[in-house]
């Protein structure tokens, strides 16, 4: 069983999704829910599905007290949901090509430090693009640099503003997300994780 670790910082819609999905999973489950800040949604969402949830700050994250946690509940696989910090160097080399993220754009348009959320969708209105979507992709010590492993297009409509943009996104995240993960996990060689 491959054991999975959220990390996610807000509302935690995409969690919710990957947690629902991987219920009865044969192969992964959602093991761990880590949230730095305590009052985000993510927290109640966990609760609510009974999956256990880690709450850490960000100094807990820089000083390795975070990858401890996670590799002392023998986490395989890190799935970040909104998750909104970079991670330190040797927490992405405890788990190489083993931290998935989401983004809302078609990277590598519109990623980098500071870009999530309605700054992508209006930096994306701004543009005047035809088109939108997501990146999935794997994670490095850089923002929205790491290898895509799926993007979903959606059409930008001349009448859109940010909420509407990001109302059909986050539906597509929605969708393709628990999917793509799933995809991942079932690509994994059982029995070699490390």
């Amino acid at each position: 069983m491959i054991r999975i670790a959220i990390l996610a910082s807000g509302s935690g819609t995409n969690a919710q999704r990957l947690m629902e999905h991987f219920r009865m999973h044969p192969a992964a489950e959602v093991a761990l829910v880590g949230c730095d800040r305590p009052r985000a949604g993510v927290v109640q969402r966990a609760w609510d599905m009974d999956v256990p949830c880690y709450l850490f700050k960000g100094s807990d994250l820089s000083d390795g007290t975070v990858q401890r946690e996670l590799e002392g509940a023998n986490i395989d696989l890190v799935v970040l949901a909104g998750f909104m910090r970079l991670l330190p160097p040797d927490f992405v080399h405890a788990w190489p090509e083993r931290i998935l993220n989401i983004h809302p754009s078609l990277l590598p348009k519109f990623g980098g430090k500071g870009m999530y959320g309605d700054r992508v969708h209006n930096a994306v209105l701004e543009a005047g693009e035809k088109e939108s979507g997501i990146t999935i992709h794997l994670v490095n010590e850089r923002y929205d640099e790491g290898r895509v492993l799926e993007q979903v297009k959606c059409v930008v409509l001349p009448d859109d503003d940010a909420a509407a943009l990001a109302e059909r996104i986050h539906a597509l995240e929605h969708a393709h997300y628990p999917t793509t993960v799933e995809t991942f996990v079932n690509s994994l060689p059982m029995g070699t994780v490390d």
